[in-house]
C-alpha cells in the first residue's frame, strides 16, 4: 500500500526524500488501483478520491503523482515500451533486430506485457477518451526515445525524416500488437498461437521491412544486408 510522504524541513526534521525507485513503486501502486477502479465503476464513475482512498492515501498526495486521475494508469502503459527501448539499445550491431528480440525473449508466447490489468486498461483506451489520450502520450514519447536509439546507431539526427520514419513504423507496430492481445483477452474470440509474443514478432516483421537500422552490419560496415525473408530491408 502506498504510504503518505513529508519532505525534510529546513531545520532537519522529519522524512527524507522518497528515492526514484520508491516514487516509482508508488506511481505504480497507484496506476493499478486506479485500472481496478476503472473496470468495476467506469473512469466517469471514479474519482481521484475514490483512487487515493483505496491506498490509503491522501488526494492531496495522489495528485503529487499525477494531474488527474486518467494520467495516473500511465506506468502500466508505458512498462512494455520501457522494456522494448532496452532491447533496441542492447540490439548488437551484427545482429538483426527480429534475432536479437527472439534472443531476447520478446516473443515468448507467455510475456505478460498484455495482461490481466494491463489488457484490461488498453482495451478501454478504444472506448474512453481520456484513457485514450493518454495511451497516444505515452507512446509519442516512446517514439521520440525509439528515435534517438535509432539516430545514435545510424549517427543521423533523431529530426532525420529517415529516423523519424523508423520510429513510427516501430512504434505504430508496437501499439497495433497491443491493442491486438487486449483484444483478444476481452472478447470470445480466441487468440492466435502464441499470444502476445506471436502478435509483437508478426507487427515488427511488417515494421522491419523499413527498419535498415537494424540490419546486420555487413564486411564493409554499411550497417545494411539482412536477409529480406528475415524482415529487414535491403539498402
Amino acid at each position: 500500500m502506498a504510504q503518505e510522504t513529508s519532505h525534510t524541513s529546513a531545520s532537519g526534521r522529519g522524512r527524507p526524500p522518497m528515492t526514484e525507485r520508491r516514487k516509482a513503486v508508488v506511481r505504480m501502486e497507484i496506476a493499478r488501483a486506479a485500472v481496478a477502479l476503472f473496470v468495476e465503476r467506469g473512469v466517469a464513475g471514479t474519482t481521484g478520491e475514490d483512487i487515493a482512498h483505496s491506498l490509503g492515501i491522501s488526494t492531496r498526495t495522489l495528485w503529487r503523482y499525477f494531474p488527474g486521475k486518467e494520467s495516473c494508469v500511465r506506468p502500466l502503459l508505458s512498462t512494455g515500451l520501457d522494456l522494448m527501448a532496452e532491447r533496441l539499445r542492447s540490439c548488437p550491431r551484427d545482429v538483426a533486430l527480429l534475432d536479437h528480440l527472439e534472443l531476447t525473449g520478446a516473443f515468448d508466447a507467455d510475456t505478460d506485457l498484455v495482461a490481466g490489468p494491463v489488457a484490461d486498461l488498453i482495451w478501454m483506451t478504444g472506448r474512453e477518451p481520456g484513457l485514450q489520450a493518454v495511451w497516444l502520450e505515452v507512446h509519442h514519447a516512446a517514439e521520440a526515445v525509439f528515435a534517438g536509439i535509432i539516430a545514435e546507431r545510424t549517427g543521423a539526427e533523431p529530426e532525420d525524416l529517415d529516423v523519424a520514419v523508423q520510429a513510427a513504423a516501430l512504434n505504430a507496430a508496437l501499439r497495433l500488437a497491443a491493442e491486438e492481445q487486449a483484444g483478444y483477452r476481452r472478447t470470445a474470440e480466441e487468440a492466435p498461437p502464441g499470444g502476445m509474443g506471436e502478435l509483437v514478432r508478426r507487427a515488427i516483421t511488417a515494421a522491419a521491412r523499413g527498419l535498415p537500422a537494424f540490419a546486420p552490419a555487413t564486411a564493409a560496415g554499411t550497417g545494411r544486408g539482412a536477409d529480406a525473408s528475415r524482415g529487414v530491408h535491403h539498402g
